[in-house]
């Protein structure tokens, strides 16, 4: 099969990710978007599919696309993937519905979704760093060259932890959590269930949750990103002036690339910080920070 990436509709909302790159390159399990699609689309057998990067699409769906000749996969009411000889949206072919488990790719929370799934369905360890034994790993954990797990560090659950990284002393990794090169994590920081681009620094004493954190941002200590509501309701998030409902009990916060914290900053649920933004000590962030 030859993987053909078609570009976004014009509804993805992805800001702050987005200012800074398309959408093909924000990285889940430590892959560009686009690169995890076209590694899911290139072992089925046929001709030429072609899929929109604004979409996740489950293998049972690409599966029954690659086994017609000329096909349209629709979800919803979108054309979002076809297969065909020459990769062209085929004039004659047909309808195929996307199963329940397929997605749109709109919003920065539908990244994360994307990450759990790919990093939650890891089942073999690839260790080539420095792995303490005195850190406790209940879990599945791909660890990059050149990267060190000192001694106290916990991790519950699947994680892709990048080249030339520091993590601990004495943190807490959980949930589907995906770090990028040259990151560092330290003394009693916990992060769950998160995606932190190249270079981000949490050094001590800050929670990290259900939130995407972007490249070279550094949290200050005592940093805290809240993700649950006290009602148990899902996020909202705003977007273009509308509260928008992000469908997660669990939401943390978006940080672009290069933001700073100030010591004890905490962050509402649902919150963006844009790119180069940056906050002071005892900030608590209520509303997205834009610059």
């Amino acid at each position: 099969m030859i993987a053909k990436l078609l570009p976004p509709g014009a509804d993805v909302r992805c800001e702050p990710l987005t200012c800074t790159r398309p959408l093909a390159e924000i990285p889940v399990a430590n892959l560009p978007l686009g690169v995890a699609i076209s590694a899911q689309i290139e072992p089925l057998a046929g001709a030429v599919l072609a899929q929109r990067v604004d979409c996740w699409l489950s293998l049972e769906s690409l599966t029954a696309l690659a086994a017609e000749t000329a096909a349209i996969l629709v979800l919803g009411d979108e054309e979002v993937a076809w297969v065909s000889p020459d990769g062209e949206r085929p004039a004659a072919g047909k309808r195929l519905t996307a199963d329940a488990t397929c997605f749109r790719i709109r919003y920065p929370w539908d990244i994360l979704r994307v990450n759990e799934i790919l990093v939650g369905g890891l089942t073999e360890n690839a260790i080539q760093g420095e792995l303490s034994d005195r850190a406790t790993i209940e879990g599945v954990l791909v660890l990059g060259e050149g990267s060190r797990i000192l001694p106290g560090v916990y991790i519950e659950g699947n994680a892709i932890i990048g080249r030339n990284c520091k993590i601990g002393p004495n943190c807490y990794l959980r949930g589907s959590t995906a770090i990028g090169d040259n990151c560092h994590i330290g003394q009693a920081v916990e992060v769950k269930n998160a995606i932190l681009m190249e270079r981000a620094a949490i050094g001590h004493l800050s929670y990290c949750g259900d939130s995407i954190v972007g490249v070279g941002t550094n949290f200050g200590a005592g940093t805290i990103t809240a993700n649950f509501r006290h009602d148990g309701t899902n996020h909202r998030s705003m977007v273009d002036g509308q509260l928008l409902d992000t469908g997660r009990r669990k939401f943390g916060a978006i940080f672009g690339d290069d933001v700073h914290t100030g010591i004890h900053t905490s962050v509402y649920p649902g919150r963006k910080l844009w790119p180069h933004t940056s906050t002071r000590p005892g900030t608590i962030v209520q509303r997205d920070l834009v610059e």
